[in-house]
């Protein structure tokens, strides 16, 4: 085989992966960001019917699908017009839930979580008291 014929047929093989790609679904791309902008790399979205969390790309905060897979094996395909339920969770942040109609292109959903307030005040809590061995405490 000569060069051409294999550039022509690594083309036909590539043009063919796009189609099938194509018809799998439209992408939906979710962005989890701060209230800066800053991507936050921790952050997990799921679908509240899937068992399976995915993680954003760590640095740059976003994920792209156009199909889940669901707990009884079934397939959740975006579609123009679907309307997705997504859950994005991280580390230190408040959950957020968010609803979204597919659109047939430019799906890029930008998330911001908000950051939780935590109290570090050690006074207060000492820990839990773990007993080593026995189920009630010696008198």
């Amino acid at each position: 085989m000569n060069f051409r014929t294999i550039i022509t047929a690594a083309a036909l093989l590539m043009a063919s992966a796009s189609a099938f790609a194509e018809d799998v679904g439209v992408a939906v791309t979710v962005v989890v960001m701060q209230l800066d902008g800053t991507p936050i790399p921790t952050a997990v979205i799921r679908h509240p019917l899937e068992a399976e969390r995915h993680r954003v790309n760590t640095a740059t905060g976003e994920w792209t699908e156009s199909v889940l897979y669901m707990q009884d094996g079934s397939e959740f395909i975006f579609e123009k017009g679907t309307e997705l339920e997504l859950e994005i969770s991280a580390p230190g942040y408040v959950n957020q839930k968010i609803r979204y109609i597919v659109r047939k292109r430019k799906n890029r959903i930008p998330v911001i979580l908000q950051a939780m307030e935590i109290e570090d005040d050690d006074d207060e809590f000492d820990g839990p008291v773990i007993q080593f061995g026995r189920d009630k405490p010696i008198d």
